[in-house]
Order: structure tokens, then sequence, then C-alpha cells
């Protein structure tokens, strides 16, 4: 049993970046498609879609995105872990590459990123920087 599933997450998509794969499968859970979710919608991959195994379980199929045979993820990284909760109010979120990077937020709106959560005046956990 994985402890952490999104820095699993986080773990199979940086390995399938280093080994060039164009396709991988991550085990299913609601965090995950909304995580996904944001990195589709801020263009870090290029798609993704649900494989059900059985009635109760699923994957998702996610399609990893290149530029000129570069990945657009150059690397993820985890930052609050079940251990370890990291909260910040909406003008304490740190960002990655000023501003060039992504940083993951759970907030009480959903999962979404700092550009977001600054609008939006909200903050939040810090689960990850995308870069």
């Amino acid at each position: 049993m994985v402890n952490d599933p999104v820095a699993d997450m986080f773990a199979r998509i940086k390995n399938a970046i280093n080994r060039r794969k164009e396709v991988i499968k991550i085990p299913g859970s609601k965090l995950k498609k909304s995580i996904l979710e944001l990195l589709k919608k801020e263009g870090y991959i290029a798609d993704y879609s649900i494989e059900p195994i059985n009635d109760y379980s699923y994957n998702f199929v996610v399609k990893l995105k290149y530029h000129k045979g570069k990945s657009v993820i150059n690397d993820m990284i985890r930052i609050s872990k079940p251990g370890r909760r990291i909260y910040k109010p909406h003008n304490d979120i740190p960002r990655i590459l000023s501003g060039m990077g992504l940083t993951i937020v759970s907030t009480s709106k959903g999962i979404i990123s700092h550009k977001e959560a600054l609008k939006n005046k909200v903050g939040g956990e810090v689960i990850g920087f995308v870069y």
C-alpha cells in the first residue's frame, strides 16, 4: 500500500519522462483526478482518460506532453506530505521560478493553481510544484 498517493503519482510521471514514455497508467482517485485536470488546463500534460479495472477501481491513462523532443515537465516536487502538512494563506503561497512554474494548492474551492488562489484570495494546503 502506498502511504502518499500524490508522491507516487509524481514519481510515476517523472520516471515516465526520464524513460521518454508517451503514455502512462496511474491508479485513480478523486484527488489525483483534480491534479491531472489542473495539469491539463495549465498545459503540462496533453490529456488523460479513465480506464476502469472493475466496479470499484480505475486507472488514469495519462498522455504526456513533449515539445521538440523535450518534456514540458522538468520536475515535480511534493511539498505537503501526510506526516507534515504545509498550509499557507493566499498572499504567502510560494511561487516557483518567479511564477513561471505551477504551485498546486488544495483549497476549499478545490485543487487550484497559485494564480487562482491569489486571484480568489483563498489559501490552503500547498501540495507541490511543477515546472
